[in-house]
């Protein structure tokens, strides 16, 4: 059972003095702009990055994702935790940006091991998660890869740890690679889970489509000006921001941060979601991995993937749990367009970290929609 690589203490030495050598930028003192409407708050980060200098302990939470069981194959870092039931079923889970694993981590045992949750043990999972290609503790590739090369270094994967059949799911870019999964290996995955349809692409006659449909593509377009700035970004120019954000630790939590509080059901306030040591975490691992440059260019590498991919229809049994405070809200139209739908939840709470923010709903969720599927 490898283990995570311990970091350098020199390494960790450099980040504290990084944060504290921190250049900060000045910030208007009234609206418009103020706090966090015109993007991350300086009072938050300045008291968030003297935590991360002075009182945030990297050993402590990297002992914690050390009690997983790490596997590497190829280059790809997993975690593979073996169910505790009669049977426990293979389930892929793929995270999306700005994370890795981690996104998992508070889910892994519910799935694993339900009996001692409050479950059925016969809903046990034999559950996979890996860190995309460039991000977490995954080598960087030489070449960005796009969401259908990562799917299919999952069946690869799959096949690797002894896994002929398997469920999928994921959210965000994990959503994307799970439709690939399911679109590509449709012998082997036998189910296909998602928290959202992906970023909506319809080049067909507009006149064809529900008015929820529209209406949902509309806000989809109207979201992408009000707040995708950040996603044009990796998908044209990544590189120039990675300069900025792999040398100060600071503006790499700026550009994090901001997203988490924005994209998790925490109503302004993040850490109602998020303690400082799990938010640092998330950090700790993108600083201490290098990794920021190369997650974002799978953005670039994703939109180069031709209109005729983006069409196609996903066959395999689909459902999908919608949480609140997710980006966008699919209507049951468009899910069914664009997949077998067979399963579709709308959650009580939860963001776009929904297994993080809500690890209990969303393992029952897993739970429930796979029960069909488990051979």
């Amino acid at each position: 059972m490898p283990m995570l690589p311990t970091a350098d203490p020199a390494a960790l030495d450099d980040l504290r003095a990084r944060l504290r050598a921190t250049r900060w930028p000045d910030a208007p003192d009234s609206p418009p702009g103020a706090g966090w409407e015109a993007g991350t708050d300086l009072g938050y980060l300045r008291e968030l990055v003297a935590y991360w200098a002075d009182g945030f302990d990297w050993r402590k939470q990297e002992a914690a994702l050390d009690t997983f069981p790490h596997v590497r194959r190829n280059g790809i870092h997993a975690v593979h935790a073996r169910g505790q039931g009669p049977d426990p079923f293979p389930l892929i889970l793929s995270h999306g940006w700005p994370d890795s694993f981690w996104r998992y981590t508070k889910v892994i045992p519910l799935l694993t091991d339900p009996g001692g949750h409050g479950g059925d043990p016969a809903d046990a999972f034999d559950v996979v998660v890996p860190d995309m290609p460039g991000y977490g503790f995954s080598a960087r590739p030489a070449q960005p890869l796009d969401s259908i090369d990562v799917a299919n270094l999952w069946a690869a994967l799959m096949t690797d740890l002894g896994y002929r059949r398997f469920g999928a799911a994921g959210g965000d870019l994990g959503s994307h690679v799970s439709r690939y999964l399911a679109l590509d290996h449709p012998s082997r995955v036998t189910a296909v889970h998602r928290t959202d349809a992906g970023v909506p692409f319809f080049a067909g006659d507009p006149a064809s489509l529900t008015p929820p449909e529209r209406e949902y593509l509309a806000a989809a377009a109207a979201w992408g000006a009000r707040e995708g700035a950040y996603a044009g970004m990796h998908r044209t120019k990544p590189q120039t921001a990675a300069f900025a954000l792999t040398d100060s630790p600071a503006g790499l939590a700026a550009w994090i941060v901001e997203k988490m509080r924005a994209w998790s059901d925490c109503d302004g306030d993040i850490e109602r979601r998020f303690t400082k040591d799990e938010i640092l975490t998330n950090l700790t691992i993108y600083w201490l991995t290098g990794t920021i440059g190369s997650s974002m260019r799978m953005y670039r590498a994703n939109a180069a993937i031709p209109a005729t991919q983006l069409e196609r229809r996903v066959e395999v049994p689909s459902g999908f749990t919608l949480f609140p405070a997710d980006l966008l809200k699919p209507p049951r139209e468009w899910l069914d367009r664009t997949a077998n739908t067979v399963h579709v939840t709308e959650a009580a709470a939860g963001g776009h970290f929904a297994p993080f923010e809500e690890p209990e709903i969303y393992a029952e969720e897993l739970r429930e929609f796979f029960r069909p599927y488990r051979r």
